[in-house]
């Protein structure tokens, strides 16, 4: 094995090693975040006793949205909107929670639907490369450990490109959450869900959730980064290999 190949390779893998601990610093940070604000906020009842199925029910009749459904679905924080068949599903801890958590949460969700129904650019961008992300996130590993151990380049950059478009996607994601998350505090301010003392409450459940997407977007530009290095390291020991011998 030519010495440029080890070199492009330890260069790559020490500058990543080098920046995952901040990302990875990070990424524990707002898991504890997010697990730690929801839990403080699931125990705080909303003056308003409003659940958190009322309250994404008040985010889309807001909007002129009436025909996505609200469903409970099980578990904690397993909530989301599927716009495969158009309705918001909300976890035991939030749909019938009449809790400043439940509401933060909820009416994010019920963000997500409005984005469907306003045909929002970003959502149906992120929509639109969702197959195409599944195909890279599926084959690119596959591809990368194949071009890494037979040393073929072709092969390794290919790799390369599937797994970018998991890194785009995660790009794209970061607006769609962001701004979810406005429509939701806005409308909770516009429609009078909670008290203005208790927005604070649902602003820091809401801004723990996004710090995971930022989080995640950083894990995932820092691998495509360290695979990059990697390519051009052997590109570059490759055509300097043969003079240094």
């Amino acid at each position: 094995m030519p010495y440029y190949y080890n070199y492009g390779d330890f260069l790559a893998n020490n500058i990543y090693c080098i920046l995952l601990i901040p990302v990875l610093v990070l990424s524990a940070w707002a898991q504890l975040q997010v697990s730690g604000n929801f839990r403080r906020y699931s125990g705080v009842q909303n003056r308003r006793r409003l659940t958190g199925a009322q309250a994404a029910e008040a985010v889309l009749r807001a909007h002129g949205v009436f025909d996505v459904p609200v469903r409970r679905c099980s578990g904690s924080l397993t909530d989301h909107y599927d716009p495969r068949d158009n309705t918001i599903y909300l976890s035991d801890p939030v749909f019938g929670a009449a809790t400043i958590a439940a509401v933060g949460v909820a009416c994010h969700e019920a963000g997500h639907a409005v984005q469907y129904a306003e045909n929002y650019a970003l959502i149906r961008l992120r929509s639109a490369i969702i197959p195409v992300t599944q195909i890279g996130s599926k084959f690119s590993f596959i591809l990368l450990l194949a071009g890494m151990l037979l040393y073929s380049q072709p092969l390794f950059l290919v790799g390369i490109v599937l797994f970018s478009l998991t890194t785009v996607f995660q790009l794209v994601t970061l607006p769609v959450e962001f701004n979810a998350s406005h429509r939701a505090i806005e409308t909770i301010e516009g429609q009078y869900l909670l008290d203005e003392d208790e927005i604070a409450g649902a602003k820091k459940v809401l801004r723990a959730a996004a710090m995971t997407y930022v989080a995640a977007l950083l894990m995932s530009a820092l691998q495509l980064l360290r695979f990059v290095l990697i390519f051009i390291g052997r590109n570059g020991g490759r055509r300097g290999g043969g003079r240094s011998r």
